[in-house]
Order: C-alpha cells, then structure tokens, then sequence
C-alpha cells in the first residue's frame, strides 16, 4: 500500500508504503504522485518505508520503475532531498548502496528518527 503523509513540513512530500506493494497501487497512486510532483519547485521526499513492507508484489517493481524512472528524468534538478525512513535493514544497505545515483542529497534514518527526517528534508 502507498499513502501521501499529510503531517509534512511546508514544501516536503511524505509517502508511506507498508505490505506488499503491487504495480495495480503503483498506478493508482501514479495520479497523487504527478499532482506532489509538479512542476515549479524543489522536490524534498519523506519515504517511510513501514516494518510491515514486504517489497513489490506483481508488476510493482516495473510501475516502480516507471514512475520513479519518469520523474526523476523529467524533474533530475529540482531533486534536492530525500529522506528514506526504515529500520529494515535491507533497505538501508540498498539506499546506501544506490543513493550516490539519486540526484540531490539522500540520508537514510530509522523509523524512530521520523521528525528529524522530516526537518532535515525541509531544511
């Protein structure tokens, strides 16, 4: 499942996904993806990646791709934040792994470390 965060500070985006996310939620969540996304200004991200998230499920790695892929070629300066928040472990090795690839600056924290993510996006 994907959800668009609501308690965000002024201009960062949240986005929570938990269970198992298929490519059916990634095109359902394609529409509020494009509408944060808009073009005009920077892009500062708060992913909160649940303990209960068990990866894609059928098509999700492809949508993820697409979507992703799509925003980060059409927006790749206005990138200036993402702030990955997991206590899984793997994921942490991967951000760490792939981040250098993300334009802007990514930093990596634990889901008890939520509010500093959110002000470190922010700043």
């Amino acid at each position: 499942m994907i959800e668009v965060l609501s308690d965000m500070p002024e201009g960062v985006t949240g986005i929570r996904v938990s269970g198992k996310v298929s490519g059916d939620d990634l095109k359902a969540f394609k529409p509020a993806m494009d509408d944060l996304m808009k073009p005009g200004g920077d892009i500062r991200i708060v992913e909160v990646i649940d303990s209960d998230y068990e990866g894609f499920g059928r098509g999700g790695l492809v949508e993820d791709l697409k979507l992703g892929l799509g925003t980060l070629f059409s927006r790749h300066s206005a990138f200036k934040r993402v702030a990955v928040v997991s206590d899984k472990e793997w994921v942490v090795h991967t951000i760490h792994l792939v981040g250098w690839l993300m334009p802007g600056e990514v930093q990596v924290f634990g889901l008890d470390e939520l509010d500093q993510a959110k002000q470190w996006a922010a700043g």
